[in-house]
């Protein structure tokens, strides 16, 4: 047994497919069935149902496969212990990133870190807070920049900053006379909202639980984008509500829309999460650094504030 044969067995079952996982694996797609086959010959077990499409591990394969991904975790520990020993960050970092913070924070980190780490090569995803987590869990990616708390025993969290929602408010609303306002004053207002699926979607449903989602006559739109939300209350009137990073890529006239709300404000946690077996320290810490360091000193700090749950 082999750890090529480990990783190949877990690559077909993170991606259901012998063809995919052979090209994540940069090897023909014999090869790789070939090895799986010979993995399943030496303990006499079948791993895989290839009669089903998408492929599937049998009941003792998916156990098969989860005591693998541990295996592969551990070993990968060895070439992590060299690389702090030379105190050097390099390899592969995969992040999975929410798409409610993703465009505000990671722009000036990508250069930072491209600029600083020549021998980092950074790849990166947009997911929904579900898919990252089962990438996490999977093995598919290696972190996670996204809103907590998730109470998941197998998902460590290291909170970075504490993000104010905004209101963004309609010239036409009644409440754009308002300096300040509060959950209650948009109780009878039409609120536009991300799609099923986004933790943003379930938090501004928590600040503002009595409020109406936005219906108008003959329409249903459902959006992932922060910026489409902008423009819907700009074009059609209403209001939503919007991470206080995204303020920055508003024009002036829409910037006069943003309405705070009173204090304790509603904020999120953005966190950097990772499978609890997580090894690559150096480069996660190399992240965090750079993400903190672009962070105003007011959003590292959850005084007077009031975290909203997903």
């Amino acid at each position: 047994m082999t750890l090529v044969q480990l990783e190949y067995i877990v690559a077909v079952d993170t991606y259901r497919s012998f063809v995919t996982a052979a090209d994540k694996c940069f090897v023909t797609q014999p090869t790789l069935s070939m090895q799986v086959q010979k993995l399943e010959e030496l303990i006499s077990v079948k791993i895989f149902d290839r009669s089903k499409q998408p492929v599937s591990p049998t009941e003792i394969g998916a156990q098969i496969i989860a005591q693998a991904r541990i295996i592969l975790q551990e070993s990968g520990k060895i070439k992590e212990l060299i690389s702090s020993q030379q105190q050097d960050v390099l390899g592969e970092l995969r992040i999975g990133v929410i798409p409610t913070v993703a465009p505000y924070l990671l722009p000036e980190v990508i250069s930072a870190m491209l600029d600083k780490y020549p021998e980092l090569k950074l790849l990166i995803w947009e997911y929904t807070t579900e898919d990252i987590i089962h990438h996490l869990k999977t093995g598919v990616l290696d972190c996670g920049i996204l809103a907590t708390p998730l109470t998941d025993p197998n998902i460590t969290e290291t909170p970075l900053y504490y993000e104010n929602f905004v209101s963004y408010i309609s010239k036409n609303s009644k409440l754009y006379k308002k300096k300040a306002v509060d959950a209650e004053d948009l109780n009878d207002e039409n609120i536009w909202l991300l799609n099923e699926g986004h933790c943003m979607r379930n938090q501004v449903l928590n600040i503002c639980r009595s409020t109406k989602n936005n219906r108008l006559q003959g329409l249903e739109y459902n959006t992932g984008s922060v910026e489409t939300l902008v423009r819907m209350v700009d074009l059609n009137g209403g209001a939503t509500l919007l991470p206080e990073l995204a303020i920055a890529e508003l024009n002036a006239k829409q910037t006069n829309k943003v309405r705070h709300f009173k204090s304790p404000e509603p904020v999120r946690e953005i966190s950097l999460v990772t499978h609890k077996n997580f090894i690559k320290k150096r480069m996660l810490n190399a992240l965090k650094d750079e993400i903190l360091e672009i962070i105003p000193k007011t959003m590292k700090q959850k005084k007077k504030k009031d975290i909203v749950g997903i």
